[in-house]
């Protein structure tokens, strides 16, 4: 079990083989500082190679998930110059890059203000779950700047013709149009309904091996930038190694002998 890093900004909880992070800003709506950047990026990093560790949940504190970037981080920046402003920006683009390659699964759960930064981190989620009132939205052109680290995520999460719209109007929507648009998967009409759903989804998760689950979302993932004839020749490499390995071999075995796999226990 990797030791995980001491946070300011972050709330961490392990329970179950699930690492509960919950932004943790509540005064600022959640808004995403360089330093709650930093301390993500961190946490990830610690739990990356930790197979004790099958699920991440993301969250917010205080009934918002994210608002966004921290305008206070914005204004620090300006006495600086254009240089300070383009790390500050790329820093959250390299969190989204690095969350969306995470080899556990990546859950999401949306509840209050959605916009800018979090929705980027809606849109690397494995697993987005959303409340009905939650409030989405990519406010940037509405003052004056761009979803510069955001857009590309949000172009594969729900395709170039709905993220045009949304990027280019600021528009702002709920849950229920967030679940027809596919940028969650769920939305849940109360705390209570979330929560279920939330269970429901990691009860899911632990019945997959974790290496397994690790290596198919990077074969998901692969899909976008790889060559179908390479691809399916590293794919069928790597079934061959997890068939002949331990998981395809306790898989198997547990499924033969009709119990639980020891990684569903």
């Amino acid at each position: 079990m990797s030791e995980l890093p001491n946070c300011e900004t972050l709330l961490l909880e392990r329970d179950g083989g699930v690492l509960y992070v919950t932004l943790d800003r509540p005064d600022s709506r959640n808004a995403m500082s360089l330093a709650m950047v930093g301390e993500l990026r961190a946490v990830l990093a610690a739990a990356r190679d930790d197979r004790e560790v099958r699920a991440i949940v993301l969250r917010g504190a205080g009934g918002h998930f994210c608002a966004g970037g921290d305008i206070k981080d914005m204004a620090g920046a300006r006495a600086a110059g254009p240089d300070a402003y383009a790390a500050l920006n790329r820093a959250f683009g390299a969190l989204l890059e690095e969350a969306q390659a995470q080899p556990q699964v990546l859950v999401a759960v949306l509840e209050g203000a959605v916009l800018g930064g979090g929705f980027g981190l809606a849109c690397v989620s494995d697993i987005a779950l959303a409340a009905d009132g939650a409030q989405f939205g990519l406010p940037e052109t509405s003052l004056g700047v761009l979803p510069a680290q955001i857009a590309p995520f949000v172009v594969k999460r729900i395709g170039l013709t709905q993220a045009r719209r949304l990027a280019l109007t600021a528009a702002r929507f709920d849950g229920r149009e967030a679940l027809r648009l596919g940028l969650v998967h769920f939305s849940e009409a109360d705390a209570d309904a979330l929560g279920q759903r939330l269970a429901q989804c990691l009860e899911q998760v632990r019945r997959c091996a974790p290496g397994a689950n690790a290596q198919t979302k990077a074969l998901l993932l692969a899909t976008e930038t790889q060559a179908l004839g390479p691809l399916l020749d590293d794919a069928a490499r790597q079934f061959a190694a997890a068939v002949t390995g331990a998981e395809g071999a306790e898989g198997t075995l547990a499924f033969v002998q009709k119990r639980k796999p020891n990684w569903a226990q």
